[in-house]
Formats: C-alpha cells, structure tokens, sequence
C-alpha cells in the first residue's frame, strides 16, 4: 500500500517541503531508502522499524521502500524519523491517510518510541504555513518554539504509542500553544546599565551614534580602562526586537539547536562575544553541514570581538563580505545556505600588546612590537569600521563621583528617536539605517553645503582619506544630525564625524 505525508528540512534558516513516500509490497523483505539521502537519514531505517516494535507494532516481513521527494535536494538530520514511522502506520492501515491529512511531521525517534526534539522547526513551521499548511505534529521538547507561529494547530507528542493513541483512539495528549506567548523573561537577560560607567563622555557618545545609525565601532586603549564594561551595555540602548527580527533571530538560534527547553520566541538582542582563538568556521558559520557561525547568532544584535588584533588574521579577513552584504553565503555541492548577518561589530583593542601603554612605567612593550601589533588588522577591514574612539583613563574625582549619571533607558529613547527619523527617510529603499547607504543613497539623501564640502576636500588632501571614508564620514555625520533633530547636515555634525571617524589606523 502507498502513503504520502509532508515532512520538511532546513537550508540555512530557510525551510524546504519534503514529500515522504512509503510503499509497502509482497517481495523479499526489505527496507529501501531513496532519494539523495546523507547517512543519517539512511540510519532512519533501523531506527524507525526498533521504534515501531518497542511501541508494540509489529511491522510485516515485507519489502518497504521509502523515498524523499524532491530527490535533487540532499536531505540531512534526523527530523525525518517520525513521518516515516507515520507512513509505515499509514501502508499498514492503523493510521488513516485522512487524519493526517495537510501535516506536516517532524521528529527524532528513539529506539524505545520517545520522539526527541530537533533543531530547526520554527523555519519548517514558518515556511509550510506560509504555504497553506494549518497542522503540524512536533516533539513535545519544540512544541515552544512550534507555537510561536499564530492560526495553526500544534500537536505535541512525546512518544510514537501517544501519537498513535491520539489518532486512532482520539486521546487528548495535545497542548494548546495557542494560550502561550513563548517570550523569554525580561529577567533572564541582564547586562548592566550604562548608568554604572563613571566619566568616559567622550566614549559613551560615541556609542550612542554608532547604535542610532547601526555603525561599527572600535574602542582601543589600556587594559582595564572599561571597553568591554561598555561593550556589554550596548544592547540595552539599542530599541527593542520587531516582531519580524525576533522570529528571524529565533530562526536562527532554532536551526543552531541553540533554544534552551521551554522557552519561546528570543525578544532580546543578541551578544556575543566570542573568545580570539574562534575559528573561521566557527566565527563565519559553515562545516559539513553549513550552519550559523557567531556572526549569524549576533543578528539585529552585537558582536564584541575583544582583543581584536588577537584574532587570527585569515579569521578576521572573513568579515569584510558579510559587513557589506549583512548575510553569509555557503556554497556546497548538496546546494546553497543563506544565514542572515546584520549585526552591529563592536571591537576593542589596547594600544599595546601588553596594553599598558600610554602608561610609560607600565608598558614593557618595544616600537617595533606595538607597530606589528596594529598591524595585524589589515586597511581594508579597518576601512570598514566607521568610528574609532580612543579610551581614556577615568579621572579619580569621576571615579568617586557619586552623582548619578544617564541611565541606558534615557539613551535609548534618543536613540529611538533618531532611528525612527531614518526609518521614514528610507521606507521606500532597501535599508533602514544611515549604516547602509551606498554611493547612489549619500548622493540622493545626504545634501551638503559648500562650507561642508570645503572641509571634506581638505581632509581628503591631507590625510589620503580614501573614498570609503569620506562617505562613511558623510553617513555618521548624518546619523550625528538625526540625533539632534536636524534636517541639514551642518558643519558641526561634519566636524564631530572626522573627530570619531580619524583615528590612528582608523582612516
């Protein structure tokens, strides 16, 4: 007897459909498995025919051939057990093809029957009820995640003889997701506030501007002077998840396996920090099976890259595409993965490899040594971070300074400010931030006078400022005007622009 049910699989972030198709016919018995299928899902076969024993059904000794259509999409994981166990129920006649009808089914089987959970099902669930599919069968471990998606059915099951009681017999073993808002708790997520840093002025407005245009950032100076204390309270200035990105970083952390048990939808922003001895895989995203890297897990959020000249150089070379293009593309010859990458690079730096420099009495290092130690990031993808700030040594009267200083709740209300002024500025483009102008964008949205373009022409002449900087100059200065409320770039904003744009190493 043929059977037909709707499974799925994952390519980046991004869902594909699988038919899978069961015959069961008199023959020498076997089972058969086609359909461009990786080891993994080949294991399928022994999995599925112990878990159907030990959930007391006893499958027939004939020949059972098992196909995953399309057969030119190479099929990966182990979400695919379940829905070929459900076939074999169906040829078998315990299931009805019409129960499970318009379902689609994903689940790991144990050898015992337990249906375990597995990475990805947000993009599966996603994807098919965009496509008309309304009820889906889950492990119960993703049922959170399942439920995230409104206006469909969630079945979640825990075992093969629960699903099998639950269609034949009609059990309730159901959970409503519908009733479940899946958000995490706002206390689960707690990076300080900037109302902690003592002094540190010029380095807090910096900030400030590069999160209201999304711009990348570099911090360098001593150690222990406060990069990284900074870094970590970036997040809590920048404005809250849409529901759009929350879904796309949730996407992301699924298809990682990355979501803790129980929890829902991510509503907050990312931060990572990996360690400098990260891989280019591991920082980028790819390996046999492609999957996210670092730069992929910080979307709409931050990646700190502390220690940055530490980083190997090859790893960091890597960059350079995915800040231009703000997603990864991995080609393999079982097909093409896309993984989102629009995040915001905080990097910091010492200004020595001991990182006691400026401090003469501290610092061990040679000329020689602390030039090849800046040397290690190359022009290009120092070109690529728009603002450079130097950080200073907090006076000892602003240590002790009990006043209180700006809470991030007060920052990030300017800075939602100045980014809904760009959103209404660009609702008719492809970006939303000042970050993401490209030539023909600075020409139609950044108007500048003659004093300006006086001061922009000196500059270019004397400091051999390429013309990436000088548009990346003109798009701070933008960002530097949104946050004041003003229509016009002036030459106050321009000027503040160079100030954090030209930095040592940093035009």
């Amino acid at each position: 007897m043929f059977s037909r049910v709707i499974s799925g699989t994952v390519q980046g972030i991004d869902a594909v459909m699988i038919q899978v198709e069961a015959d069961m016919s008199d023959g020498l018995p076997a089972f058969v498995m086609v359909g461009y299928l990786s080891s993994c899902v080949r294991e399928a076969a022994e999995r599925v025919r112990t878990a159907l024993r030990n959930s007391g059904v006893s499958v027939p000794p004939r020949r059972i051939t098992v196909n995953l259509s399309p057969a030119d999409i190479r099929k990966d994981g182990t979400a695919f057990d379940l829905p070929i166990a459900v076939c074999i129920l169906i040829s078998m006649g315990i299931i009805s093809e019409e129960a499970i009808k318009n379902t689609m089914i994903i689940g790991e089987l144990g050898l015992n029957g337990d249906i375990n959970g597995v990475p990805g099902v947000l993009s599966m669930v996603h994807y098919a009820s965009e496509h008309g599919i309304n009820r889906f069968i889950v492990p119960r471990a993703n049922m959170e995640e399942a439920g995230l998606i409104k206006g469909i059915e969630v079945i979640a099951v825990s075992g093969l003889q629960e699903l099998i009681d639950y269609e034949c017999n009609g059990r309730k073993v159901i959970h409503d997701m519908n009733k479940s808002t899946g958000y995490y708790p706002d206390d689960c997520y707690d990076l300080g506030d900037f109302a902690d840093i003592k002094g540190q002025v010029m380095l807090k407005r910096g900030v400030e501007i590069a999160v209201a245009g999304l711009h990348n950032i570099m911090m360098t100076g001593a150690a222990g002077s406060g990069k990284t204390m900074i870094a970590r309270r970036i997040p809590t200035i920048m404005p809250k998840l849409t529901f759009d990105e929350s879904i796309e970083v949730t996407k992301i952390y699924s298809v990682a396996g990355m979501l803790k048990n129980g929890r829902g939808l991510i509503t907050k922003r990312p931060f990572r920090a990996p360690h400098h001895t990260i891989s280019t895989t591991a920082l980028v995203g790819g390996g046999v099976i492609p999957g996210p890297g670092e730069i992929s897990l910080a979307d709409h959020g931050v990646l700190f890259l502390d220690e940055f000249p530490e980083f190997g150089r090859n790893v960091l070379e890597t960059l350079r595409q995915p800040l231009e293009d703000r997603e990864v593309n991995i080609s393999r010859l079982s097909g093409r993965y896309r993984f989102p990458a629009d995040f915001m690079l905080v990097t910091a730096r010492n200004n020595c490899p001991c990182g006691g420099w400026p401090n003469a009495n501290k610092c061990t290092c040679t000329y020689k040594q602390i030039r090849n130690y800046n040397a290690r990031i190359s022009g290009p993808l120092l070109d690529r971070i728009d603002i450079n700030v130097d950080v200073v040594r907090v006076d000892v009267e602003e240590l002790f300074d009990h006043r209180e200083n700006e809470s991030s709740e007060t920052i990030r209300k300017r800075v939602m400010a100045a980014q809904e002024i760009q959103q209404e500025r660009y609702r008719h483009e492809k970006i939303k931030f000042n970050s993401g102008l490209d030539g023909g964008l600075i020409n139609k949205y950044i108007k500048i006078n003659g004093d300006v373009r006086d001061i922009l022409r000196e500059m270019y002449e004397k400091s051999q400022l390429s013309a990436r900087g000088n548009n990346r100059i003109l798009k701070i200065a933008r960002t530097i005007a949104d946050l004041a409320g003003d229509t016009d770039i002036q030459e106050k904003h321009v000027r503040e622009a160079i100030f954090y744009r030209m930095k040592e190493n940093g035009v």
